[in-house]
């Protein structure tokens, strides 16, 4: 019964963290590869402690699994422990979704968290 259990509860924690995954960690070598290259990339701030930051993951874990959205890469920055690269995009707050298309920003929003507003912020990538 203890070996069921344990593998529920396994299973329950690796669910829900690919719920509230909304990208792949980025460094500043992916964000300059990103201007570099002329990716076009969504990159949501995001910091454990911040509800707002997991009502923004579960919307964009979706926006990732649509077929529009195959050419952009989401990735995700650490608000509590990647302050440098915060400092190179300009970030002062948690929750702030960045968009960039062909290697430049074209829009950004701080603390959004409905589906219609984030899917038109992110479909500048495309």
């Amino acid at each position: 019964m203890k070996t069921l259990l344990k593998a529920m509860f396994t299973g329950i924690l690796l669910f829900s963290s690919a719920v509230f995954a909304a990208g792949q960690p980025i460094t500043a070598t992916e964000l300059a590869d990103i201007e570099k290259q002329g990716k076009s990339a969504v990159i949501s701030t995001h910091a454990d402690w911040c509800s707002t930051c997991k009502k923004q993951d579960k919307v964009l874990a979706n926006f990732m699994k649509d077929p529009d959205y195959k050419n952009v890469v989401f990735y995700q920055v650490d608000y509590d422990n990647q302050k440098d690269l915060l400092k190179a995009l300009n970030v002062r707050s948690q929750s702030t979704i960045i968009v960039y298309k062909n290697g430049k920003e074209v829009a950004r929003a701080t603390g959004d968290t409905k589906e219609a507003a984030l899917s038109k912020l992110t479909r500048q990538a495309i």
